[in-house]
């Protein structure tokens, strides 16, 4: 098995609230890392987790943006102590990441959209190669659901159309006529608005 040199955080971000604010520090100093905190101006908090076994610190400043913490942070890490306490906050508090984890000659890319992990990238001399892409199946069931709802509308609004110019046929005076066609008139915008969709 391939030895881990390094790990890079780019670009991950926490928004947590107070409360999971104080959960993270819980949660970290739970894995056997310290951490000091100083609160600095505008309730903004810096920290620095330290990994006593081996030296390796990570500053994250989180930022307070209305009722919301915010870290945006990015890092290299050496050891697997921090490295680990670091990815399972961002899985736990359902932060975003990209993540590379650098071995001897290949790169894995881990990209996670509020704590689980969409995509896994190699990189290698010979290329790029994408190992795995989670897939948004609800949200294509959804879409699928909701192009269909608008089929039926098209089926409903074309039987009123056709009804529409039955009754016109039928009509005696300018009139009736007139009024059929404003309603035809409505129909066939609703109609050229959603076969657009």
């Amino acid at each position: 098995m391939a030895k881990r040199l390094a790990t890079e955080y780019v670009n991950a971000r926490l928004q947590l609230s107070a409360d999971d604010l104080d959960r993270f520090v819980r949660f970290v100093g739970g894995q056997n890392i310290r951490i000091r905190v100083r609160v600095v101006g505008c309730g903004n908090q810096e920290m620095a987790l330290v990994d006593e076994t081996n030296g390796e610190e990570v500053s994250m400043t989180f930022e307070q943006r209305d009722d919301r913490f915010v870290c945006e942070l990015s890092c290299r890490l050496v050891h697997p102590k921090l490295t680990n306490a670091l990815r399972r906050a961002v899985s736990a508090f359902r932060g975003d990441a990209v993540v590379n984890r650098i071995y001897s000659g290949f790169t894995m890319t881990y990209y996670y959209k509020r704590g689980a992990v969409h995509k896994i990238v190699e990189h290698t001399a010979d290329g790029v190669r994408v190992v795995f892409e989670r897939r948004d199946t609800v949200g294509e069931l959804e879409s699928l659901y909701v192009s269909r709802q608008v089929e039926r509308e098209i089926e409903r609004i074309q039987d009123a159309i056709d009804e529409l110019l039955d009754l016109r046929n039928q009509c005696t005076s300018p009139s009736e006529k007139q009024a059929v066609d404003e309603r035809l008139r409505q129909y066939t915008k609703q109609l050229f608005i959603l076969e657009a969709e």
